[in-house]
């Protein structure tokens, strides 16, 4: 496959930056998306230029750090993650657009890489268990409804990837926020601290910039692990209960 890529550079935060266009050749379309950069930089690096910047771990679809606005879309053509989309989504002769999520709150750090860790302050404002709950009993001695469970787990596969944000107009973090929130709130565990919980998430994710949700659901649709919009509804819920009471951890 022969492509045209156009990458938007940027040294830092502060500089204006712009798209550099760059032709590429003899991609195979078993490579993955990343792998596509791989050799990118590799022609760049032999010409004696800077490598494009660009955020990837485990590029097993597991990590999130793939966080890539391709051709107007979170993470590319399909639901997955940018580690998980394959050249074989695009034609020969194709004109790729690539860019890194545009959000306030996601500052950029130098070319397609951006700084996330609103989404860390976020989580340790209040996304985890920290009263006692007792020593460690077996899984099976706290009884929980299979349906309960298995809600709690899907919020739980949230990646942290920002892909949710990146989609949303007002670059909101709802989607992200409320999964985190939903994981801890439905299990018993986390049920002691969720009115605190979801006021200071809330809380800290209105000071790191984001913005509200839209309801237009492009969150969900774009979001790799399919979370659902459901949370946003959850999470609000606990919000304004814990608005309203008197009672807080």
């Amino acid at each position: 496959m022969n492509l045209t890529l156009k990458v938007w550079r940027q040294k830092n935060a502060s500089d204006k930056g712009d798209f550099k266009t760059y032709k590429i050749s003899g991609i195979s379309a078993d490579m993955s998306f990343l792998e596509m950069l791989d050799v990118l930089n590799e022609d760049l690096s032999d010409k004696g230029e800077d490598p494009v910047h660009f955020d990837h771990d485990c590029r097993e679809g597991i990590c999130g750090m793939c966080s890539l606005y391709i051709n107007g879309q979170p993470h590319g053509p399909n639901q997955t993650t940018t580690c998980q989309l394959h050249m074989r989504s695009f034609k020969d002769g194709d004109t790729i657009t690539i860019e890194p999520w545009r959000a306030r709150a996601f500052p950029i750090v130098k070319d397609l890489v951006v700084d996330r860790s609103a989404f860390d302050r976020i989580i340790q404002s209040g996304g985890y268990v920290s009263v006692n709950t007792g020593g460690v009993p077996d899984a099976n001695e706290i009884p929980i409804p299979k349906v309960i469970a298995d809600e709690a787990f899907d919020s739980a596969t949230c990646i942290a990837c920002g892909a949710c944000v990146a989609a949303c107009k007002n670059a909101s973090a709802m989607l992200f926020v409320s999964a985190k929130i939903s994981q801890l709130a439905l299990l018993p565990q986390g049920k002691v601290e969720k009115r605190g919980r979801a006021e200071k998430m809330v809380a800290q994710m209105d000071a790191e910039g984001f913005g509200a949700c839209t309801n237009t659901g492009a969150c969900s649709a774009e979001c790799p692990k399919e979370i659902k919009q459901s949370n946003i509804a959850r999470m609000n819920r606990e919000y304004f209960t814990a608005s309203v009471s008197t009672e807080k951890v």
